[in-house]
């Protein structure tokens, strides 16, 4: 399955409840913290509800971050 790198880029601070537990839900809760997650629906739902506290790319599969060593 394709996999996606999500960095949080802005603040929780000031912004409604609900923003704050996606975040939290995304395994993010401070800025820059980057997680890769799986290119599924319900993470792309999640993504698309707080696009604007977040930066995403895709990840190459031979990526330094997706190795194992």
């Amino acid at each position: 399955m394709p996999k996606i790198s999500v960095k949080q880029i802005k603040s929780p601070i000031g912004r409604n409840s609900s923003q704050r537990k996606i975040l939290i839900s995304l395994g993010l809760n401070k800025i820059n913290r980057v997680k890769i997650h799986d290119d599924h629906p319900s993470i792309l739902g999640m993504i698309d509800k707080i696009k604007h506290l977040l930066k995403v790319e895709k990840v190459n599969k031979w990526s330094s971050t997706n190795s194992k060593q």
